[in-house]
C-alpha cells in the first residue's frame, strides 16, 4: 500500500450545496492525485451513483456517503454514514421526507429576506441551486452576493443566514439515535463529523460528548478537519482510539460556496492518510452477503 496515498471523505457535490458535478469532482480528484474520495452531501445520496461510475471509468476509489443533520440538546450535529447502501429504502424514505423539510423552510426564508428589504424571489434561488438540487441556504447567499448584497457567501451568513441571525429558520431533524439507526440499517458506518463545530462543545465537554454519541451508536469520529488546530486533532485521535472509533477526516470541500477550502487539503496543509479507511472496508468485506 502506498503510504503517502491521501483520501478526502467529506466533500459536497451540486447534488446539495457544493458548485461541482459528482463528474467534476471525481475528475478534480483524480487531478490532484487523491485515491479516494466520498460524497456527503446533505440529506441526499443522489450524487453517490455519478460518482462511483465515474470514479471506475478513471479509477478513483469512491466510497458512497452521506451527511445528515441531527439535533442533540437543542443544537444542529452533523453525522456522516459511509459504505451506505444508497438503494436502501428507509434510507431513500428518510432523506426524502428532510428534503421536504427543507422545502417548506426555503419560503419562509425568502419572507425574512424580504422583510429586511432584501428583493430576493424564490424563482432566482432556484435558478442559482438548479434543477434537481436540494435547494439550502448556501443557494440563498448566493442569490445575496449576486444581486450586491453582500461581498460573498460568508458574508450573507455571518449577516443574515446563521444559526440565530434576522433569516434564519430552524429546519426539521432527526434525534442522534434516528440518524445513527437510519445510517446502521443501510450497512453503513456512522461517524461523528467535526465535533468542534458543534455550538457550545469545548475541550472539557468532548469527552462526554463523544461518549454519549457512541452509546447511541456512533463507530468513528472526523479528526482530520481544516477548522481543527493540531491539539484538537490529536485530542480527537486519542479519543477515538481511546473508545475504538474509527478516525477520519475530510475537507467539507463545496466548491465555489467556500472557496477557501481546497479539494483535499482544506486551507493547505491538511493531509488524510488512505490507511485510515482500511478498517472500514474490512468491516464491509465481513459482512454477510
Amino acid at each position: 500500500m502506498d503510504s503517502l496515498a491521501l483520501i478526502d471523505l467529506h466533500i459536497h457535490t451540486s447534488a446539495s450545496d457544493g458548485t461541482f458535478s459528482p463528474q467534476e469532482i471525481v475528475s478534480m480528484a483524480k487531478g490532484k492525485g487523491l485515491k479516494a474520495v466520498s460524497i456527503t452531501d446533505h440529506d441526499t445520496v443522489d450524487g453517490n451513483e455519478e460518482a462511483i461510475k465515474a470514479g471506475i471509468e478513471i479509477g478513483l476509489e469512491v466510497v458512497p456517503g452521506v451527511e445528515i443533520s441531527v439535533e442533540w440538546e437543542g443544537r444542529p450535529v452533523h453525522i456522516l454514514g459511509y459504505y451506505i447502501d444508497v438503494k436502501n429504502l428507509i434510507l431513500q424514505s428518510t432523506l426524502k421526507n428532510l428534503i421536504a423539510f427543507r422545502e417548506e423552510r426555503n419560503p419562509q426564508i425568502i419572507k425574512l429576506l424580504n422583510s429586511l428589504g432584501l428583493n430576493i424571489s424564490y424563482e432566482e434561488v432556484k435558478a442559482i441551486a438548479g434543477d434537481g438540487t436540494a435547494i439550502g441556504r448556501p443557494h440563498f447567499a448566493q442569490a445575496l452576493v449576486e444581486k450586491g448584497y453582500v461581498k460573498n457567501g460568508d458574508a450573507a451568513f455571518k449577516k443574515y443566514l446563521k444559526r440565530g441571525g434576522p433569516a434564519y429558520v430552524e429546519k426539521k431533524r432527526l434525534t442522534p439515535h434516528e440518524g445513527i439507526q437510519i445510517i446502521k440499517n443501510a450497512s453503513g458506518i456512522p461517524v461523528l463529523a467535526h465535533p468542534y463545530n458543534v455550538d457550545g462543545i469545548k475541550n472539557k465537554d468532548l469527552e462526554l460528548f463523544i461518549l454519549q454519541f457512541k452509546e447511541m451508536g456512533i463507530e468513528g469520529i472526523e479528526v482530520y478537519y481544516p477548522l481543527h488546530n493540531s491539539q484538537q486533532t490529536l485530542k480527537l485521535k486519542n479519543f477515538a482510539e481511546k473508545y475504538g472509533l474509527y478516525i477520519t477526516g475530510g475537507t467539507d470541500f463545496h466548491g465555489e460556496q467556500k472557496p477557501d477550502i481546497k479539494l483535499g487539503s482544506g486551507f493547505g496543509a491538511l493531509k488524510i492518510p488512505y490507511e485510515l479507511i482500511i478498517k472500514m472496508k474490512e468491516k464491509q468485506e465481513a459482512k454477510p452477503r
